[in-house]
């Protein structure tokens, strides 16, 4: 299934993205971030943006440059970069003044990032206003869209507004298609016309000389093309750095050459540049735009041990497009349709995290929902669509299921879909026998891009956390399908559409089907289950899979209650024995068998794993809690200790929380049962599977033990997880939660951090790393969890905790006393 985009017209000019203003200011701001490889930031954004060169995700330095000029007064002025390090200082130069433009910030939302400047006019234009220059960078999150959402590419639109003429010059280099900066490269120019000699698109094309096929040098791919396109109209020309942007501050123009003296990235450093003059009226204020593209493409995105063996994968955007050319102009012209799909994404997010928590809130979403998606690589086909991810920055391992599982509320809530692509590779890889051991693997290959499985079973260690998590995340994507009504889904978007699921159909219960066409835009998805369709897909997809929940579900109820000495997912931490929070986590995980039996159609299985789940929920009560039960140990047998008990949040997601004879989401079944009501929960004499008194202690102990930056880990340590901090927060008071959520507010204004959002910090001192340092990581995909709990079990999840905010529900804490009686009791015990 396959189309070629024929264009007739060349896209109009983007008009500047509707971004409100931003109220946190982070160190690290994203510029272009698509997947692994495609990963530009901008460093030390709480400083202008010429104070240091772009970076890739590991702080290493990007070359991308942008540079003004103004005619008139022979003034150049660097926006992006540092390309005034090329240029002449002040009073040295011939025929330029190098000088700054007036900084006036940043703003951002879930798929825009917007710097805006203001330069002064030139003296003899008296009752000018200075002119407004804004950069804007778009890589857009489209969840209705899975095609837009695929190709590898973003938009950089130059906008200028005021009353004298402006030149713009802005340039790339080797180091966005090579780590190493020794390598050789070569590059060419193309040109596409559209009918019309004065409409088309020009694209400067590099790559590495020698390509290295799925391999990386310090975290960037080493395979690969970078695309840089322009409108045909914008002056270009490739050459030596220094010798581009001093010609250009002269003149301020390019001189549509080409250099082909191909050379080492470094090496009388080649760029590439487009430069485009604007002529505004000087009378009026007027604006203009140019609009260019930035895209990194690879064919293959990975590698990958599927059913059918060790398989070069290719990406998912080829399923549609003949070529590289053809995605590329489609890309290029699709940016007003890109614009308003992100658009319509970023300001329901923004509404629905305002009313979930704060601006602060707002900001925090925006932030990370880029981040998240940017770890992921679109592949596989229609049929069979995959999403690969990264474990970024941590180890690079691939398709990391306890990474997977912290990053599940943000595709519960944008796309589910996309979290059932993350999961089919692991299912398909263990059903057809390539993993030996009887819980869930770790990932699937030691490092990305190379997911080469692990034969021999020796993947990290963690098979409580690894069964949990998985069994946990299928449940929850089983009840992101079951819906009756629009308003009831867990996504507003993957609700849209039409389309009749097929049980009979070859391939995956999740297919994209027939790409839609809705408000006269083109290549939208279909609907995401619901109704008697979302029943059907569910249970082809846990019926085709079921001995492996089976399994993983029989490891649990042999190990979970008392769980051996093994990582948990904060693996950072050490080893541990009786880890009361992961066992937790098994419970709930054997809870959630229970129901995904009931939707495979298997009776004796409900009853079986529901029993055994309630059996170990009192034992792991009397086992956890501390002996005044004000709080939850770290460990059964370490007393005196305390730790965040995030795991609790699953037991509210998957609804076992609502008071009710069933805890589904709708309870929809074939015959056409409708979604049960529920009733006021506290005056339900239904019980829930986790005790109220559990919810209501920790929320507490949360208040007592909450530090300026945050609420740490467990007694170890005062560093944090932020994504933890949110699954804790989702499901405390709202008193407790806007503690928290201020206190991580804070921490992005103040932390000493210098790369894209870390997951990992003090919450104390000066917020920076611990050590590890983890940053750029997919895993902040859970600070969507207040907006994802507010929306599952068709938006009553939250009735279940409405107690937590009953008037004098709060109980102060004395830390100290609670943790040294504690102590005191176990060592008598002892």
């Amino acid at each position: 299934m396959r189309w070629l985009v024929h264009a007739a017209v060349a896209a109009s000019a983007l008009l500047a993205s509707t971004v409100e203003a931003s109220t946190l200011t982070p160190p690290v701001l994203p510029l272009i971030v698509r997947n692994p490889y495609l990963s530009t930031w901008l460093n030390d954004a709480r400083e202008p943006p010429w104070s240091k060169w772009p970076m890739f995700w590991t702080g290493q330095e990007i070359g991308f440059s942008v540079l003004a000029a103004v005619p008139e007064t022979e003034k150049v002025y660097p926006l992006l970069g540092r390309p005034q390090d090329s240029l002449q200082p002040p009073g040295k130069s011939e025929g330029y003044n190098l000088s700054y433009p007036t900084y006036v910030g940043a703003k951002y939302d879930a798929s825009v990032t917007n710097l805006t400047y203001r330069i002064p006019p030139p003296a003899k234009s008296s009752g000018l206003e200075p002119l407004e220059i804004v950069l804007s960078f778009l890589s857009p999150i489209t969840p209705t869209s899975t095609l837009r959402q695929s190709i590898p590419a973003s938009y950089i639109s130059v906008y200028v507004y005021g009353g004298f003429d402006v030149d713009v010059y802005i340039d790339v280099n080797g180091q966005w298609v090579s780590g190493n900066r020794d390598n050789r490269i070569t590059w060419e120019l193309s040109e596409s016309a559209l009918g019309d000699d004065k409409k088309g698109l020009k694209t400067w094309k590099v790559k590495r000389e020698t390509e290295q096929l799925l391999t990386e040098w310090a975290d960037q791919a080493e395979w690969g093309t970078l695309h840089f396109t322009a409108p045909l109209d914008v002056r270009h020309e490739s050459g030596t750095s220094a010798l581009l942007r001093q010609r250009f501050s002269r003149t301020g123009t390019l001189q549509n050459e080409v250099d082909n003296s191909f050379r080492g990235i470094m090496e009388d450093e080649p760029v590439f540049a487009f430069s485009k003059s604007f002529h505004l009226n000087s009378s009026e204020k007027t604006s203009d735009s140019v609009l260019f593209t930035i895209a990194h493409i690879q064919d293959p995105v990975v590698q990958f041990a599927s059913a059918r063996g060790l398989t070069f994968m290719r990406p998912l955007w080829a399923s549609w497009f003949f070529s590289t050319e053809a995605l590329l102009m489609f890309h290029y012209l699709d940016v007003e349709t890109a614009t308003k799909l992100a658009g319509n994404y970023s300001a329901q997010l923004a509404a629905d995290a305002y009313k979930s928590g704060s601006d602060d809130y707002v900001d925090i979403v925006a932030l990370s929902a880029r981040q998240t998606i940017g770890a992921t690589s679109f592949s596989g086909t229609p049929e069979n669509p995959i999403l690969f991810l990264k474990e970024i920055s941590s180890n690079g391992n691939f398709q990391t299921i306890d990474v997977i599982f912290p990053a599940f509320p943000f595709f519960l809530y944008t796309n589910p879909r996309w979290l059932a692509y993350l999961l089919e590779p692991l299912i398909e890889h263990i059903l057809s026998g390539q993993y030996p051991n009887k819980y869930a693997m770790h990932d699937l290959g030691y490092h990305f891009p190379n997911a080469t499985g692990h034969a021999d079973g020796n993947d990290e260690y963690m098979p409580v956390e690894e069964c949990g998590d998985i069994l946990i995340m299928g449940l929850a994507l089983v009840n992101s399908l079951r819906y009756e009504t629009e308003s009831s889904a867990g996504s507003i978007w993957s609700s849209q559409g039409g389309g009749d699921f097929d049980e009979a159909a070859e391939g995956s219960p999740f297919a994209l089907g027939t790409l839609e066409v809705r408000d006269s835009i083109f290549g939208l998805d279909n609907k995401w289950g619901g109704e008697t369709n979302g029943e059907k897909q569910a249970k082809k997809w846990v019926q085709r899979s079921y001995k492996l929940w089976k399994q993983w579900t029989g490891y649990l109820v042999e190990f979970t209650l008392e769980p051996q000495n093994q990582l948990s997912t904060d693996d950072f931490a050490g080893w541990l024995a009786l880890q009361t929070n992961l066992a937790l986590k098994g419970i709930i995980g054997i809870k959630a068998m229970s129901e995904i039996a009931d939707v495979a159609g298997i009776p004796e299985d409900v009853e079986y794993y529901k029993n055994i789940s309630e059996v170990y929920i009192k034992k792991w009560e009397e086992f956890g809690m501390s002996r005044d039960g004000t709080h939850a140990k770290l460990a059964y047998d370490w007393y005196g200790s305390w730790t965040t008990l995030y795991n609790l949040f699953a037991d509210s997601l998957l609804c076992f929380h609502l008071p009710s004879s069933h805890n589904g989401p709708a309870a929809s079944t074939l015959e056409g049962q409708k979604p049960l009501k529920h009733g006021d929960p506290s005056n339900s004499t239904e019980t829930s599977f986790i005790p109220n008194h559990i919810y209501k202690v920790q929320s507490d102990w949360y208040h007592a033990v909450n530090q300026r930056y945050g609420l740490p880990l467990d007694n170890r340590h005062l560093y944090t997880k932020s994504d933890w901090e949110f699954f804790a927060a989702a499901v405390t008071s709202k008193k407790v939660r806007e503690e928290i959520l201020a206190g991580v507010a804070l921490w992005i204004n103040e932390t000493v951090t210098d790369r894209p959002f870390t997951d990992l910090y003090n919450t104390e001192g000066d917020g920076g790393f611990p050590g590890p340092n983890f940053f750029a990581r997919p895993v902040i995909g859970g600070h969507f969890a207040f907006l994802t709990l507010e929306r599952a079990c068709g938006g009553k999840a939250m009735e279940g905790l409405s107690f937590l905010d009953e008037k004098d529900s709060h109980v102060d804490v004395d830390v100290d006393t609670s943790l040294r009686v504690d102590a005191e009791s176990g060592a008598g015990e002892l």
